[in-house]
């Protein structure tokens, strides 16, 4: 189980039961106790960078894990990122 901030990032490895979904494995892990922004309920999940969002990929807590996945915690985006590019472009622009 992974899960990083802008200061820290941290790797739980666990051995866990066959059967156990990314949900589960999460609260297994205790990466709460480290971070207390992380919300199992609401903080997106994926595995090796993709999204287990229930659409192309089942919800964590139906994601049944294989060996060696690795479950990802997301943070949520502090600004969209088309506006980043937005605000980059137009201060390229100014600066000319």
């Amino acid at each position: 189980v992974a899960y990083g901030n802008a200061d820290r990032q941290l790797i739980v490895s666990l051995e866990v039961p066959l059967g156990t979904t990314a949900y589960e494995a999460v609260l297994l892990s205790n990466i709460g106790d480290e971070f207390e922004k992380i919300d199992p309920e609401s903080n997106p999940m994926g595995i090796f960078s993709n999204l287990l969002d229930g659409k192309s990929r089942p919800l964590p807590k139906d994601y049944v894990l294989k060996a060696r996945d690795r479950v990802e915690i997301y943070r949520p985006l502090l600004i969209d990122p088309k506006q980043a590019r937005r605000s980059r472009a137009e201060n390229k622009k100014s600066k000319k």
